[in-house]
C-alpha cells in the first residue's frame, strides 16, 4: 500500500457508511468517509432499533448511550373504523432471546449526529459537500475521482470502495450492476408532529382502515408522533402539503395536529441491486436494497451490511484471511435482501391495499390474529427473531457440523451469565459451555 492510499473509502455518511466507518476504525483500519451533502440529516425516515442492531452497538461499546438517547415503547394498538380493536404487547417480547427484547425509537438524524460524535472522537471526520464523480479498478487497488468543496477535482486510490449511498448510489451506477423491482403507485407522506389524543400515549398505533393507511410512532418528547400515511390521489401536478392529507382518518383517531414540524413526501419502491460486490467496490444498505417501512426494517439492514463487510475487510486487510473471504459478503447479505424485500412488500399490500380482500384481511383477520399469536410463546419468539433480526442465519455459507448449533448461526445469548459481555473486544473468541468436572483419583487398592 503505497504512503498516501486510502485502505477503504467509503462513499455516504449515513447510519450504514457512520458505522462501518466506526467499527474498521475500532479495530485498526483506516477509512476516509465522504458525503456530497453539506450535513446530516435534519429529517428522516427511519426511526425504530431493533435488538440485533443493539447487539452490534453493544459490541462498539454505545449501546447503553443509544438507549439512554431513545426511549422503549410498550405497546402496539390496531385501529378499526374509529375503534381500537386490539393491543400488543411488545414489552420483554425478547425475553431470555437477546440482552434487549424490546423495540427502541431513535430517529434517524438524532442517530447519525450521534454516530458521528463517536466518530469524531475516534480522530475520523466526515468529508462533507465532496462527491464521487467516478472510479476505476484495478487488480489491486480502486482509483476514483471526486469533487472537493471548492469545486475542484482530487484524484485518489483506495484498496476497496464502499457504496453507503442511498437508493440513488453514483457507485452502484458505475458498477452497472442492475437494480431490478418496481415503485409502489401511490405516495406516502411522513410528518413529525405534536398534537393531543388517545394515539398520542406514547405507544404505537396502526390504522388497518378500509381505504387509508397511517401508523403514528411515538417519539420521546411528550406529545410529539411521527406519522407515516398514505396520499391516494394527486391529481394537481405540484409537490404536495400537509394540507392535502385526508383529514378523516385523523378524525377518526381523535387526533388533534397543534403543530407540523416536518413534512415530506415519498414513493415506496422495492428493489435490489444484481450485485453487491464487483471487484473491490461493495453496495451497502439502500445502495443494495431498498423495501417498504413495514417492520422498520431498512436501517436495521444497512447496518446489518456493514458489519458483515467490516471484520472481513479488517481480517483481509491484516493479512489474517485471504481475499476470498470478501467474496462471503455478498452471499451472507442477498438472500436476507431478496427475503426482506419480498416479504415486506407482502406484507405491505395487506396493510396499505385499497382491494377487498387486503381490506378483508386488515380489518377482520389481522386484529383477532395477531393479539392471538402473541400468546404463544414458540410464535412470539418466531415474530422476535424475524423482525428484531436476530434470527440471521449464515449457515448457507459455512459446513454444517450436523448439530443444532452451526457455524454461522447466532451466538445464543444466556441470559444467567451475559454471555455477550465478552464480545465487546471485537476479536475472535472460543466460548466453552458446561459444567465443570474435577476427575477424582483412585485410590491405591492392596493386591
Amino acid at each position: 500500500m503505497l504512503p498516501s492510499q486510502t485502505p477503504v473509502l467509503i462513499v455516504g455518511a449515513g447510519p450504514t457508511g457512520l458505522v462501518l466507518a466506526l467499527w474498521l476504525t475500532k479495530i485498526g483500519i483506516k477509512v476516509r468517509l465522504i458525503d456530497k451533502s453539506s450535513g446530516p440529516g435534519l429529517t428522516s425516515r427511519a426511526i425504530v432499533v431493533h435488538a440485533r442492531t443493539l447487539e452490534f452497538y453493544r459490541q462498539l461499546g454505545i449501546a447503553d448511550e443509544v438507549i439512554a438517547r431513545g426511549f422503549e415503547f410498550p405497546h402496539l394498538n390496531l385501529w378499526v373504523n374509529h375503534q381500537r380493536r386490539a393491543q400488543v404487547s411488545l414489552g420483554q417480547t425478547g425475553r431470555r432471546l437477546s440482552p434487549y427484547s424490546f423495540v427502541l425509537i431513535f430517529p434517524q438524524d438524532e442517530h447519525e449526529v450521534f454516530l458521528i460524535e463517536r466518530l469524531k472522537n475516534l480522530g475520523v471526520e466526515v468529508e462533507r459537500q465532496t462527491e464521487l464523480l467516478s472510479f476505476q479498478q484495478e487488480k489491486d487497488q480502486v482509483h476514483f475521482q471526486l469533487r472537493l468543496p471548492s469545486g475542484e477535482t482530487e484524484n485518489g486510490s483506495a484498496l476497496y470502495l464502499a457504496g453507503c449511498d442511498g437508493a440513488k448510489s453514483r457507485v452502484r451506477e458505475v458498477l452497472n450492476t442492475g437494480f431490478e423491482g418496481s415503485t409502489y403507485p401511490d405516495l406516502f407522506y411522513v410528518a413529525d408532529i405534536r398534537g393531543q389524543g388517545p394515539a398520542l400515549n406514547g405507544e404505537l398505533h396502526l390504522s388497518l382502515d378500509q381505504s387509508d393507511f397511517l401508523a403514528i410512532f411515538p417519539l420521546k418528547e411528550k406529545g410529539h408522533a411521527r406519522l407515516i400515511g398514505v396520499i391516494r390521489e394527486n391529481e394537481s401536478g405540484r409537490s404536495l402539503r400537509w394540507e392535502d392529507v385526508n383529514p378523516r382518518i385523523l378524525r377518526e383517531m381523535d387526533i388533534q395536529v397543534d403543530e407540523v414540524k416536518w413534512f415530506s413526501t415519498y414513493h415506496v419502491h422495492h428493489r435490489v441491486a444484481s450485485h453487491f460486490q464487483v471487484g473491490r467496490a461493495f453496495l451497502l444498505g439502500d445502495a443494495g436494497h431498498i423495501h417498504s417501512p413495514v417492520g422498520g426494517q431498512g436501517m436495521n439492514t444497512g447496518i446489518g451490511d456493514a458489519v458483515n463487510l467490516a471484520w472481513k475487510l479488517g481480517e483481509v486487510l491484516k493479512g489474517e484471511s485471504s481475499e476470498e473471504l470478501l467474496e462471503s459478503y455478498e452471499a451472507d447479505r442477498m438472500p436476507f435482501a431478496k427475503l426482506l424485500v419480498r416479504t415486506t412488500d407482502q406484507a405491505f399490500k395487506v396493510v396499505s391495499s385499497p382491494g377487498p380482500w387486503a381490506q378483508f384481511v386488515r380489518t377482520r383477520v389481522i386484529p383477532w390474529l395477531l393479539p392471538a399469536a402473541f400468546q404463544f410463546e414458540f410464535l412470539r419468539y418466531f415474530l422476535f427473531r424475524t423482525v428484531s433480526q436476530t434470527g440471521i442465519s449464515y449457515r448457507h455459507a459455512l459446513a454444517g457440523l450436523g448439530q443444532k448449533l452451526q457455524p454461522g448461526d447466532r451466538l445464543p445469548w444466556i441470559e444467567s451469565v451475559d454471555n455477550f459481555t465478552p464480545l465487546k473486544t471485537l476479536a475472535w473468541q472460543v466460548h466453552v459451555y458446561g459444567k465443570k468436572t474435577v476427575k477424582k483419583k483412585k485410590k491405591n487398592t492392596p493386591v
